[in-house]
């Protein structure tokens, strides 16, 4: 029996290093479908880590570790934005067995791996012998060429191509000043997805999952509305530093409004019986269209005067986003 049991758990661990490295090879090699299937690592990390406890869990991540750095030849900030991503699926399923609420939850492992990717590119840049603006300008310029290389390959009009490689210049420079924001804004995208994807997949298989309530009832603080009317404000002072720091600060308050955005739309969706099926085009077209994003953003900040969900009188109603 006990022998049995082992087997079993080699098998979960060696089930868990697969997957993760698959989804790894998909993420690194295939440009645009990588990027969507890159979302998905912490989750085998997440699941055999709650079935597997910490112990066995662990030898998940660090064996895709060991085998990405293997593979890859040397360490890179790809490479390191890919360990960040395991490290997402390891630290929710730890937070998970602390029964915290959601805020919490992802703004600890938020803080946690931004803390951890500071800390490693620290070390990367002692190691490179490079100060870290100029490996963050260099890698930002390196993935800017890849864009192009790809657009081109798509088939994109020569004229359009001239006018966006005459700009790449002006938009390195935009990127490098929002980047604070843009990694912020994606680790708590990225742990936002991976706690949703998870909630579903451990509770059919019967693992703990923490109760958080009806997420499609979820609202952003209020105090989130003075310190979205600063960041505009800031945004309208002549000095550029100060407009830097208000657009950066903009950008991730804008996040939470797009959880709060996705609430509202979850939350019509169950009340109203859409199918599944136009939920997942809704769902996918937020991915590939601005037009969605910024209307779910505006309806979750417009949520806040508005109350679309009339919270105070359906909380007995809620249900599962």
């Amino acid at each position: 029996m006990f022998q049995a049991d082992n087997i079993g758990v080699s098998k979960d661990i060696a089930t868990g290093i697969a997957i993760t490295m698959i989804i790894y090879a998909i993420s690194a090699h295939m440009p645009i479908i990588g990027f969507f299937c890159s979302l998905l690592l912490p989750l085998p990390v997440l699941f055999y880590r709650s079935k597997l406890g910490r112990k066995n869990g662990l030898l998940i991540p660090v064996a895709a570790m060991i085998i990405m750095l293997f593979t890859s030849g040397t360490f890179s900030m790809d490479l390191m934005f890919f360990m960040e991503l395991l490290l997402i699926g390891f630290l929710l399923s730890e937070l998970f067995e602390l029964n915290l609420t959601v805020e919490k939850t992802i703004l600890y492992t938020c803080s946690a791996i931004l803390i951890i990717g500071l800390v490693g590119l620290i070390f990367y840049s002692n190691v490179a012998g490079k100060a870290i603006h100029l490996i963050v300008s260099n890698y930002i310029a390196k993935n800017l060429e890849m864009t192009m290389a790809l657009y081109q390959s798509m088939g994109v009009p020569e004229e359009s191509m001239a006018k966006l490689s005459k700009s790449l210049d002006q938009i390195r420079y935009v990127f490098i000043r929002i980047l604070p924001a843009l990694v912020i804004a994606s680790s708590l995208f990225v742990t936002w997805f991976n706690l949703l994807m998870a909630r579903s997949i451990l509770i059919k298989r019967g693992l703990f999952f923490p109760d958080f309530g009806a997420l499609n009832l979820w609202k952003a603080p209020e105090v989130l509305v003075w310190l979205l009317i600063g960041s505009g404000v800031l945004l309208l002072i002549p000095s550029g530093a100060t407009k830097i720091v208000g657009l950066n600060c903009l950008l991730v308050i804008l996040v939470f409004y797009f959880f709060q955005g996705i609430a509202v739309v979850s939350f019509f969706f169950e009340k109203k019986r859409f199918p599944r099926f136009l939920r997942l085009i809704f769902y996918a077209l937020l991915a590939v269209q601005q037009l969605f994003l910024l209307f779910v953003i505006g309806l979750g900040l417009f949520d806040m005067w508005l109350n679309f969900r009339k919270l105070n009188a359906t909380n007995n109603d809620s249900a599962s986003t």
